[in-house]
């Protein structure tokens, strides 16, 4: 953290520092606003790209549509051949299929799917795409008549149940039967139609430009925060090169079968360089994990509508606020009364990382009790060398164990110490899991200021009651503004916004817009970008080497381990408890599209 003082900081002490007064210059000095206002200015130029274009005739065709839906569901007990039919009309309606929003997603495509010949993820001639598309019209053909026979059966069935006035248990079922194949033959039609209208493209001027306009997005809030501004567009470059990769090796159709997402590959190619030949000295600039993670979960936060916040929020808090204070006492205590360790500091320190959120906890409570800058360093190797495995180890067993993907979102929310590694661990299962991951860690963030507020406390009344180490109620006020992650304010401040919209336009008009426009055709690209650039950031940074030492034998390991082991066992099952028990119609909304 910067800071404005020009007071002599202690070498064996990180909290005698004074903290700098706010002030309005702090909100364009420092990265957590700079997260906010990048993402903001996004999302206002999404709005401005999106509302302004709707669907030719949508809200006279979503009337239409919906007449059709309501007719139908009062005329029979299940959904019908027609019913089906206006809900895919529905569907089809998206903002982000206008010709305006079509060229702007083209700047933001990832490379494409691809099989025997790496170029044809970045480049597709006419040619090329004709052969392709010819090669595929035959079986596009077929998979047409399949769809007529199955809409035949699924026709007559639906007859034969009318006929019966729908009174009949066992020719309702055989239509619902017929009509279900004939479902599964459209999506089978849709999926062959896509392969045999192949388009030419060629992705390499695109993501040329995507990466210069990226470079100098970041590269305004580098300037304004007081950093050198040329070398971190010298290294920029090719962080973004890396996240290319990310994506292409993801999109190889094998790899991709096999769940290799680019989460994996951007964090693995970022290893593999920073533990071989080393990150560049020039890269390193660029390398801004935090940044860019910032300004991405703020556009995450555009797509969680507020009501989904609190309905999570009801169980959420149980898994944070609950059972946050109880792991990091639990561990404290353990520490103490039964590791002996020496240092209270060094206890305190790492039972804030290891239960809370992990850095930005270690500091803010480093802070609160005076430890030492050994004593913080230590931690933080140890949140980021666990926190490296449990980002991996926690999906895979969840994927094994065929966990729900709420509950394992919830799971890792409320356990993975990093936010960045949460998102990214969520990225591994799924849209939800990530969902449920993301929110779950910004409810727990909230506890960081309380956390410093309660060691301070407690280190000033119980551990340390000299002057010299007093905060006062009003240092521990400026404390807890001083390390509350600002950019939360930014992610729910961006749900709020967007929510409000979307219940302001109603639900059917906010999802060809809001859903089906601003987010997925503008935020979600952008956030995916953003994303995987913390993700190769993270990899470069990380040097096993160098945290070789804080996997030694020795009471702070042992700490950290029987701590996390307490934090995933309670967090698990009060999220089990919460989600599936207590609050059980949750799971099931949150899960529905």
């Amino acid at each position: 953290m910067s800071t404005n003082s020009e007071k002599p900081v202690p070498e064996n002490d990180i909290v005698t520092e004074e903290k700098p007064k706010w002030s309005w210059s702090d909100l364009w000095k420092f990265e957590d606003y700079w997260a906010i206002w990048l993402g903001v200015l996004l999302l206002v130029i999404g709005l401005l790209i999106y509302l302004p274009n709707p669907p030719a005739d949508m809200h006279a065709k979503l009337a239409q549509y919906n007449a059709v839906m309501e007719q139908e569901s009062e005329r029979a007990p299940f959904k019908t051949i027609a019913w089906y039919e206006a809900s895919a009309a529905k569907e089809k309606l998206r903002a982000r299929d206008g010709d305006l929003a079509k060229k702007v997603g083209e700047y933001l495509d990832r490379p494409k799917s691809w099989q025997d010949n790496p170029l044809e993820s970045f480049y597709l001639s006419a040619e090329e795409a004709a052969a392709k598309s010819a090669a595929a019209a035959e079986k596009y053909e077929k998979a047409k008549e399949e769809t007529v026979l199955a809409r035949a059966r699924a026709e007559e069935a639906e007859a034969a149940a009318a006929a019966a006035g729908f009174r009949d248990a066992s020719l309702n079922n055989q239509a619902q039967a017929e009509i279900a194949a004939w479902r599964s033959a459209v999506e089978a039609e849709s999926k062959a139609k896509k392969a045999a209208t192949v388009k030419p493209y060629n992705l390499v001027p695109t993501l040329l430009v995507l990466c210069i306009a990226t470079g100098l997005l970041f590269a305004i809030g580098t300037r304004f925060m007081g950093r050198k501004v040329l070398p971190f567009l010298i290294g920029f470059p090719f962080v973004f090169l890396i996240a290319i990769l990310a994506y292409f090796l993801a999109a190889q159709k094998t790899i991709n079968s096999w769940g290799l997402e680019y989460v994996l590959w951007a964090i693995g190619l970022g290893l593999l360089i920073s533990n071989t030949v080393g990150t560049p000295k020039w890269v390193l600039p660029a390398v801004q994990t935090e940044y860019y993670i910032k300004t991405g979960l703020v556009l995450l936060g555009a797509s969680i509508l507020f009501g989904k916040i609190l309905l999570i929020g009801q169980a959420g808090i149980f898994v944070t606020w609950v059972v946050t204070p109880i792991v990091l006492i639990c561990t404290f205590w353990f520490g103490q009364r039964v590791l002996k360790m020496e240092s209270k500091t060094l206890n305190i320190t790492i039972s804030a990382d290891m239960s809370v959120c992990g850095v930005s906890a270690a500091i803010a409570t480093a802070a609160a009790c005076r430890a030492k800058k050994e004593e913080l360093t230590l931690a933080i190797g140890l949140s980021v060398a666990f926190t490296a495995v449990m980002m991996f180890a926690m999906p895979a067993f969840i994927k094994a164990v065929d966990m729900h993907h709420v509950l394992g979102g919830a799971w890792m929310g409320g356990t993975i110490d990093s936010t960045g590694a949460v998102v990214a661990a969520g990225a591994l299962l799924s849209d939800t899991a990530m969902y449920v991951a993301a929110t779950i860690k910004m409810i727990q963030n909230v506890m960081i200021g309380v956390i410093a507020f309660g060691v301070a406390t407690y280190w000033c009344t119980r551990v340390e009651c000299t002057p010299g180490a007093r905060l006062g109620f009003g240092g521990a006020l400026r404390e807890i503004w001083y390390r509350f992650p600002k950019f939360v304010l930014g992610f729910i401040g961006a749900s709020i916004v967007f929510s409000f919209i979307y219940e302001a336009m109603g639900h059917d008009v906010g999802k060809v817009m809001i859903d089906e426009g601003v987010i997925r055709g503008w935020t979600a690209a952008l956030q995916g970008w953003f994303f995987c650039l913390a993700f190769v950031s993270i990899g470069l940074a990380t040097n096993f080497r160098e945290l070789a030492k804080y996997f030694k034998g020795g009471k702070p390991v042992i700490l950290y381990v029987c701590g996390q082991s307490f934090n995933l066992a309670l967090t698990l099952f009060v999220a089990w408890l919460m989600f599936f028990v207590v609050f059980p119609g949750v799971t099931e909304k949150l899960m529905a599209p």
